[in-house]
């Protein structure tokens, strides 16, 4: 075959310069990689491409100085910007070439990705290929929080493997927070022996949870991070100050203002009013803390967070008020600037840079600090014109802690749905900066907080593919980027991860069927979607979906009872997220709450039931300011019964002034009430559910309630009443029974 006429792989990131060269490379059990004598970097990349593809194709190669035969060669030398790498791929074998580690590591990661395009074992032969590669964008990052919920070690190391197989090269790790500190600091051992661990929030009554936390050894982060430095990424510690404080204050309350840390509040959520004192003991902790921090992480930069610090305790406190007077400041504002300042000088003496987030740059900031921009793109903009480095990390598109979609696979998180392609989307050189100044934009980052992450498997769903994303964006060319493209080229990425430990999320290949349904009809109009737009073929036969099943054009009309099956496929292959739902009487009168509406969206969280300890437990999507749901076109003709399933959950939220904004109608019996209305929340009452009957119920409760008659279609409310905020009732799911 001509060289012009080959396919080219399917690469994720898609590579700066790719072509068709001639010739043909055949790797087997045989084939040797070469590694340059003395050169390390070099046999580091080689021994990660030989374990990749042992794990891949099942072949076990061996490293040697030189090879007669076609071979896996690396070499030194230059290649352009850091990172860069140029592939050559031809019948004498493979040739990987650059001028760094990283720029070896990532030809390896690259050639390892061409060799696995069949995703079969055993040796392979691949045509002929050219690739000339370098980064868009030098930072390319992951944020974990392990202060909202501890991941292992294990965890960790899996993560970077992951990360550097998409070529991301930074993780920033969110070790500190209210809710636990996860970082031996010898000097301080009450942080981790007392702030390491709590116990969750449950509601009022409810059983205990086990007690949750950990922390990382001062042994088990070097590994860490050793492990990262062979995998070409780099780890940012974040040691927040001077808010989200709770975890510090709690093992030595001196660091404090003084004022009283309730039980158990440190298992709330939200924005905490507890800051760091100023005292200069105080100074003394946060720098003997850095100091460890410091031995412990060689990265440049060290993240001291900066966001949130909500001043009231400062501006009750008689000595911050004589302090800002003696320094000769405007306001607690500008006393976050001079705590910032001071702390950037103590690092600036250990050849460290400060990173914050945006709200730094809200006082007086040091000239050398790089900005996180979280409120947008804004702390961004602001930070190139005044000539402070930043990296791109705005919410709520990059914080995949919001749920990726909708259905009773998804984990809980924020609500608001953050899809792949609404990711894949962004751009981190906003026009508003202008041309000479983006250079200060070092790159960008997606956020993972993880107060609904309790597992490292939701951690996983959370990150993928998500992650493979930012990759590309970081990585790729911003010209010719497609999402079609992007999305066949991911398929065979996530599958080769799989040998890899990692189980990413079907969000996005998901089918999503929604119900068109009058009442009183024996047919139902369904119609089909996914995130990914690729093709979608069904049975309503009750036999397999396969490559030959009918595919999907349009709403489907069909009678009732009816087997549906349905799933999204690449090629003759599905892809995860398929759907096996039984159509009848009852089904299309029944909606979950991830099918209603919340009648307002300004908190909606998908939150997880507190019960059981041990199995699986309920999510209820709601907004915790206004717990009230929306059944659009509900078939209220021909229902005698309204049946509500609920649960209750603890409002652990730490919300400060917002809390007077919570709206929840007050209840007619202690224990409170659902009550569904009529088209709006305040239309007529159609049933009243009391909730005595669930009151002593930890789990799910099913209520069932008179329902007058009704005609054909129309919009239900459905909302709590309560005498109270906890806790708070949620809605599982709601039908309308004949």
């Amino acid at each position: 075959m001509p060289a012009a006429a080959q396919q080219l792989p399917r690469l994720l990131p898609v590579p700066a310069e790719m072509a068709p060269a001639a010739g043909r490379f055949a790797l087997t059990a045989s084939t040797a990689l070469v590694v340059p004598a003395g050169d390390a970097g070099a046999r580091a990349a080689a021994d990660r491409l030989a374990e990749l593809l042992r794990l891949s194709r099942g072949l076990a190669l061996r490293t040697a100085a030189a090879s007669p035969r076609p071979a896996i060669r690396f070499v030194r030398a230059a290649t352009g910007k850091a990172e860069s790498y140029r592939l050559e791929i031809g019948g004498d074998g493979a040739t990987i070439t650059a001028g760094d580690d990283a720029g070896l590591l990532y030809g390896a990661v690259t050639l390892w990705q061409v060799l696995t395009q069949d995703g079969g074992k055993g040796p392979v032969t691949v045509a002929g290929l050219g690739i000339h590669d370098a980064p868009r964008f030098a930072w390319r990052g992951l944020m974990l929080d392990s202060a909202r919920h501890f991941q292992s070690p294990a965890y960790v190391r899996q993560l970077i493997d992951w990360m550097a197989v998409n070529k991301l090269n930074t993780l920033h790790w969110h070790l500190v927070d209210d809710q636990g500190w996860r970082v031996e600091i010898r000097k301080y051992p009450k942080l981790t022996g007392i702030s390491g661990w709590r116990y969750p929030a449950v509601a009022p009554g409810a059983p205990r949870l086990p007690r949750t936390g950990g922390f990382y050894t001062q042994a088990e982060i070097r590994a860490i991070v050793a492990h990262a430095a062979k995998r070409g990424i780099t780890i940012v510690p974040e040691i927040e100050m001077p808010g989200h404080a709770l975890a510090a204050i709690r093992a030595y309350p001196e660091l404090g203002m003084g004022v009283p840390i309730p039980p158990g509040t440190e298992s709330d959520w939200g924005v905490f009013p507890w800051l760091y004192n100023v005292d200069d003991k105080t100074f003394a902790f946060l720098e003997d803390v850095l100091t460890e921090v410091m031995e412990l992480f060689p990265s440049q930069y060290i993240h001291v967070g900066g966001d949130e610090a909500v001043k009231d305790q400062w501006k009750g406190s008689p000595a911050i008020q004589a302090k800002i007077k003696a320094l000769g400041i405007k306001d607690e504002t500008a006393l976050q600037a001079w705590f910032v300042h001071r702390i950037a000088g103590f690092l600036q003496a250990h050849h460290r840079k400060l990173i914050g987030w945006d709200e730094i740059l809200e006082g007086d900031v040091p000239a050398d600090a790089t900005i996180t921009s979280w409120r947008g793109i804004e702390g961004a903009i602001t930070a190139a014109k005044a000539g402070h480095d930043a990296v791109l990390s705005p919410s709520p598109t990059l914080y995949v802690n919001h749920r990726q979609g909708q259905g009773p696979d998804e984990p809980p998180g924020r609500g608001d749905v953050m899809d792949l392609r609404t990711v894949y989307a962004f751009d981190p050189a906003p026009s508003e900066i202008p041309a000479e100044q983006q250079h200060h934009i070092l790159g960008l980052q997606a956020n993972l907080w993880t107060e609904h992450a309790r597992t490292e498997a939701r951690a996983t769903w959370q990150f993928f593919p998500r992650a493979s994303a930012v990759a590309e964006i970081g990585w790729s060319k911003a010209q010719g980027r497609d999402y079609a493209d992007f999305v066949d080229r991911l398929v065979p990425q996530m599958d080769r991860m799989k040998p890899l430990g990692m189980t990413p999320a079907t969000s996005a290949f998901a089918v999503r069927p929604t119900l068109d349904y009058k009442a009183g009809e024996k047919r139902v109009s369904v119609t089909l979607a996914n995130q990914s737009g690729l093709p979608i073929r069904y049975t309503i036969d009750g036999t397999p979906v396969t490559a030959r099943a009918p595919l999907y054009a349009g709403p489907l009309a069909l009678s009732l009872p009816t087997r549906l099956r349905a799933a999204s496929f690449r090629g003759t292959a599905t892809v995860g997220g398929a759907i096996d739902q039984r159509l009848d009487a009852r089904s299309v009168r029944f909606r979950n709450d991830e099918d209603l509406k919340t009648c307002s969206r300004k908190v909606v969280l998908a939150l997880e039931d507190d019960y059981p300890a041990a199995g699986k437990r309920a999510v209820f999507l709601t907004d915790i300011f206004a717990p009230c749901w929306q059944w659009e076109a509900a078939p209220v003709g021909g229902a005698k019964a309204i049946a509500l399933t609920v649960g209750q959950i603890p409002f652990n939220f730490q919300l400060g002034a917002d809390l007077a904004h919570v709206k929840i109608p007050p209840s007619a019996t202690p224990e409170g009430e659902f009550e569904v209305r009529a088209g709006t929340c305040e239309g007529p009452l159609l049933a009243t559910v009391p909730l005595a009957a669930a009151a002593g119920n930890p789990g799910l409760t099913r209520l069932v309630a008179p329902f007058p008659v009704r005609a054909g279609n129309e919009t239900l409310c459905i909302r709590t009443t309560a005498r109270g905020l906890d806790p708070m009732w949620a809605l599982e799911s709601v039908e309308l029974v004949q």
